[in-house]
């Protein structure tokens, strides 16, 4: 078999929960281009929805669902009807994630609940329901997307560190769980992204200036980085790789 044959995904399916914007959906766009069949998953369904005909208009092979990640009735219906549509589900990528900084001292015990509801609870149910589908056909690759937040500290932002420190744990321990199953179980942490989620903290110049700052390669992330790493822990170029965190980080943590 030809090296690049490994990257091919065609006769594949794949899930891509958080698909509708920021790095969720430069990933669907990326698994499409390399020939999978791709349902994109997102509570903005109207955002799903317009990725999914992007892909299409490409000539990729795409649809929409709507789902809200913490509740375990809507990530079941959104298997039902992903393997409906793709008949098997051979990639899962879970991307879907919300933020709030906030001083640790007094932060929102509200926040601290969403954060956790989505960024950790919500991947585990979507592990936990794709990973039954995987078990029982043999074969699948997750690819979680946690954080440098979940590994080093992240001040400001202690609750969406600890729930990306979850999803390590979560990665770390499904693909020890499930390896004899023959599914791989892999996360990707990057450094900070220029998304619809980061926005808001980039708005600061001086919080902007200081992110730049700790990224050796001298500037934040852009959605087309992340693909590349996406795609080769999903593909079958990663058959002897599970339970890895791969840094997306600009040398942030070899520092």
């Amino acid at each position: 078999m030809s090296q690049l044959a490994l990257f091919d995904f065609a006769g594949k399916g794949a899930i891509v929960v958080g698909g509708a914007s920021g790095l969720g959906e430069a990933i669907a766009k990326g698994l499409a281009e390399a020939n999978a069949h791709v349902v994109i998953a997102d509570m903005n369904v109207e955002g799903a929805r317009r990725a999914a005909q992007e892909i299409v208009e490409a000539g990729g092979r795409a649809r929409a669902v709507q789902v809200d990640v913490t509740k375990k009735g809507s990530v079941r219906e959104m298997v039902e009807i992903a393997l409906a549509e793709l008949g098997r589900i051979d990639v899962l990528i879970n991307s879907a994630g919300i933020t709030k900084r906030g001083p640790a001292v007094d932060y929102d015990e509200g926040d601290w609940d969403r954060i956790m509801a989505v960024n950790l609870k919500g991947l585990f149910l979507c592990c936990q329901a794709v990973g039954k589908v995987m078990i029982d056909q043999e074969a699948g690759s997750i690819v979680n997307l946690a954080s440098v937040g979940g590994q080093v500290a992240l001040p400001g932002s202690v609750a969406y560190a600890a729930s990306k420190g979850g999803v390590v744990q979560v990665t770390r321990t499904l693909a020890v769980e499930w390896a004899p199953f023959g599914v791989r179980v892999n996360a990707l942490a990057p450094c900070s992204f220029a998304t619809e989620l980061t926005k808001p903290i980039y708005a600061d110049p001086a919080t902007y200036e200081a992110i730049v700052q700790q990224i050796p390669l001298g500037r934040v992330g852009t959605p087309p980085d992340i693909v590349g790493a996406a795609l080769f822990l999903a593909s079958d170029a990663a058959a002897m790789v599970t339970g890895h965190i791969l840094a997306v980080d600009g040398g942030l943590m070899a520092q």
